[in-house]
């Protein structure tokens, strides 16, 4: 365009409003909060503190164990072979009685639809008569399949011998299986099943929670940083004196005597927020299955390495020594066996010290050895000092 003032000759630009710059501006300022509070909300923690009730638990508020022997009837002819399991058939013969039916001396029955069962279940704390229970019903002799079976009422008892709670009903398993001709093929276990609030409770386990003026907690693990945190902060909490702790596993607590208060009471302290300290460094090793885990204290000296591996191969052929015509000798087969012995060397790795786990796994990695290996590499440098850790063998 042709400036008239000038009488030169240039291009004129448009200039954004500055309205219209602002707006952007703040558009992209906005745009740009939100991608950080979202990353920040992907990739960020929350920091907190452990509380109480995850480290420790009231004495004497418990689940007890419950164990019954029972009958499951209604199989598809997968029940127990009662000639080799012949309990099956005296408990068929006593529940019989007990309904009325007596049978004639000398009678044999030969079942496939019965097989005689352990029922067990854990009765919860605070349970009472009426509430409804989980229960695992398992076979205790050769019965093929538990599936489509319905568990008879079956009386549940203690470690005393009283009956608390009567399981009965259906079976879920969770497989299959069929067979025919020979072949067999099975999905997941058959032999045990659960049943979902199978056992009605008939009787409450009384518990020491509302008695005396004062209660224990119980850590799940002994450690005298702990029990010495649950100390101060129920304390800090409640008033000094409040708590005491005992030793490292027992915390002396007072409390309210009322029963409604010491509920409060202990529903306050299972939510009071306590600082851990670092656990001891442990090893935990899993000789079957050659898995480890190690926790975040475990730290490795400076040290040297050298794994090699050592191979046994032996082979069997079969050889055939045929004799001369008419010779009257017999066709003899024989077995010719090679036996190989083949060493890998192994380098001798230098491993530095390590103080935090990330580095203490860096240096296991650079040795290149199997599960099954590190398991013998790990005690071995226990034992020669170089591994600050308890090693346990499950």
């Amino acid at each position: 365009m042709l400036d008239s003032a000038s009488g030169n000759r240039h291009l004129r630009h448009r200039v954004p409003h500055p309205r219209n710059v602002s707006d952007r501006s703040a558009l992209r300022i906005g745009m740009l909060a939100i991608i950080v509070a979202i990353l920040t909300a992907l990739f960020t923690t929350p920091a907190h503190a452990t509380r109480i009730k995850e480290v420790a638990a009231v004495q004497g508020v418990r689940s007890n164990q419950l164990v019954g022997y029972g009958l499951v009837i209604g199989l598809d002819g997968t029940g127990d072979q009662t000639t080799q399991a012949p309990f099956t058939t005296q408990g068929l013969q006593s529940m019989l009685q007990q309904l009325g039916v007596t049978l004639p001396a000398g009678t044999t029955m030969q079942l496939k639809n019965v097989a005689a069962v352990i029922v067990t279940a854990s009765l919860p704390a605070f349970a009472q008569p009426g509430q409804n229970i989980d229960v695992d019903v398992s076979s205790v002799a050769n019965a093929k399949s538990l599936r489509g079976g319905t568990l008879v009422a079956t009386p549940l008892k203690g470690a005393d011998g009283q009956v608390y709670a009567i399981a009965q009903g259906n079976l879920i398993v969770g497989g299959a299986g069929a067979a025919a001709g020979g072949s067999k093929v099975t999905i997941n276990h058959l032999s045990a099943g659960r049943i979902p609030e199978g056992a009605s409770v008939e009787r409450a386990v009384p518990t020491p929670l509302s008695q005396g003026d004062t209660l224990e907690l119980d850590l799940s693990s002994a450690d005298f940083a702990t029990a010495r945190a649950v100390a101060n902060a129920i304390n800090v909490n409640k008033g000094m004196g409040t708590a005491r702790a005992l030793d490292g596993r027992v915390i002396k607590v007072k409390a309210p005597t009322d029963a409604d208060a010491r509920v409060g009471f202990l529903a306050d302290l299972e939510n009071l927020d306590i600082n851990l300290a670092a656990p001891a460094a442990k090893i935990v090793m899993n000789a079957r299955t050659g898995s480890i885990v190690m926790n975040q204290s475990v730290t490795l000296a400076p040290c040297a390495v050298a794994h090699g591996s050592l191979s046994v191969t032996i082979n069997s052929n079969p050889q055939v020594s045929q004799p001369a015509p008419n010779s009257g000798g017999q066709t003899v087969v024989t077995d010719k066996t090679d036996i190989a012995i083949s060493s890998q060397a192994g380098s001798l790795v230098n491993m530095p010290a390590g103080t935090r786990l990330a580095d203490v796994v860096k240096a296991l990695n650079a040795l290149g050895a199997t599960p099954q290996d590190l398991l013998a590499i790990l005690q071995a440098m226990k034992s020669a000092g170089a591994l600050t850790a308890d090693i346990e063998v499950i």
